[in-house]
């Protein structure tokens, strides 16, 4: 195959992949508007969730799928980081550098509904252990059940963006360091850790647009309320959550076509998560042949 031919190839799959995802975001566009129209900007602010009376407000699902994925980063980034530097800058290279890495790998790779019912079996009763502890409803199910599982979930994807940060911190600024009497921790705390924080941001950013479309194990762990939550504690829905429960039992267009709002305010949030940690790399990467 020629230059032309290969080219032109490349081409006809880059206006296929283009033409699939505009397709995607029109279809959503499109099948949103009957909602839209019906609610107006309403729409994103409202409380009410009401399929019965076709009254829609966002406000809950999206409260719900901020507090869930900002406290699953939060529980994750002190061991995610632990592990990155690690498998970074501890242990580069022996047995016990391939055990953690492939015991990461196993974690990326369990399927979210074996999350779920772990998290039932687990982690509810814990929930609602500690609610009763201090005095909270004692559901067990809701934002902190899911987003301790959210966390456990996201773990990998943190961790393997730090240790591939780290690893990418030039070899002449350690050797240098070195060279002037450095210790290991001042190594790694004074220098390459500034140095990769770019991309360790980034990758902490792009975990969370893992956590925001995550659907099946939150959905069976938050309980499916529609309120805003206003503990910890409490019953609550995401995004993602509220369209897996109740799209195929949509009682009417408008229910339909509200599903579709929420899954284009999803996939708008997530984008611009993606978006926002991706150019926060090709910033931190770009630094390093300066």
């Amino acid at each position: 195959m020629n230059d032309k031919k290969f080219n032109a190839l490349l081409g006809a799959a880059a206006v296929v992949i283009v033409s699939i995802f505009a397709g995607f975001v029109v279809t959503l566009v499109v099948q949103s508007l009957p909602a839209a129209k019906q609610e107006g900007v309403a729409f994103l602010y409202g409380s009410t969730w009401n399929p019965v009376t076709t009254k829609f407000g966002a406000l809950p699902f999206i409260a719900g799928t901020v507090m869930t994925s900002a406290l699953s980063l939060l529980l994750a980034v002190p061991l995610s980081l632990s592990a990155g530097i690690l498998m970074g800058e501890y242990l580069r290279a022996g047995w016990m550098r391939s055990v953690l890495n492939t015991l990461i790998n196993v974690l990326a790779s369990i399927p979210s509904v074996v999350f779920g019912l772990w998290g039932i079996e687990v982690v509810i009763p814990l929930v609602r252990t500690l609610a009763t502890l201090v005095g909270a409803p004692p559901y067990g199910a809701g934002i902190l059940a899911a987003s301790l599982v959210l966390a456990i979930m996201i773990i990998p994807y943190m961790s393997s963006m730090t240790r591939e940060a780290l690893l990418n911190v030039p070899a002449g600024l350690r050797e240098g360091a070195f060279a002037l009497g450095l210790t290991k921790h001042e190594v790694v705390t004074g220098i390459a850790l500034p140095f990769a924080k770019k991309s360790i941001f980034a990758g902490l950013l792009l975990s969370l647009g893992r956590a925001l479309g995550e659907t099946m194990a939150v959905t069976m762990l938050i309980g499916n309320a529609t309120r805003i939550p206003n503990s910890l504690f409490s019953l609550g829905n995401t995004l993602a959550s509220v369209i897996a429960s109740q799209f195929n039992e949509a009682s009417s267009d408008v229910h339909r076509s509200a599903m579709m709002a929420l899954a284009l305010i999803l996939l708008i949030i997530t984008m611009l998560a993606g978006w926002f940690g991706r150019s926060v790399m090709r910033k931190g990467m770009s630094s390093y042949g300066k």
